[in-house]
């Protein structure tokens, strides 16, 4: 569940943003959202549940268990899910904070990118885009 500690205009805009977009969203490598709650003090979206977390907490494990061919097919998977989001969704999407801890592993180790708001739509007419920057300050990942 993802719910907003305070609800202000600009929360309220940003929750609005979020809902339009995953509702679009449909891709076996992007976290689906599963419902929303409108009725509590701050609204709340509802996502499917991935067990085992962050792939940044993986690749983090002095002894990880994930091999080559484990990473090589996770990033393959996370791939297909920004191609998806670029060029075969509905309207584009851009995801603009790609990082490890935005990349879910579910029970079967499949990746699923996460952190919908860090989601911008693009116009079918736009040639080019500008966008702040988004995510962790001090970190990018190459």
């Amino acid at each position: 569940m993802k719910k907003s500690k305070v609800m202000d205009g600009n929360q309220v805009e940003q929750f609005i943003h979020e809902l339009l977009i995953v509702t679009q969203v449909n891709h076996r490598n992007v976290v689906k959202l599963l419902g929303c709650f409108f009725e509590s003090e701050v609204p709340e979206l509802v996502y499917e549940y991935i067990p085992n977390g962050m792939l940044f907490k993986h690749i983090q494990k002095p002894l990880s268990w994930l091999t080559r061919e484990h990473r090589l097919r996770i990033a393959i998977e996370t791939a297909s899910a920004l191609s998806y989001l670029h060029s075969a969704a509905s309207i584009p999407i851009i995801h603009r904070d790609v990082k490890s801890a935005n990349i879910l592993l579910d029970a079967n180790y499949v990746a699923k990118m996460a952190d919908s708001s860090a989601l911008r739509l693009v116009s079918l007419d736009q040639t080019q885009v500008t966008t702040l920057v988004q995510g962790t300050l001090g970190h990018l990942d190459p």
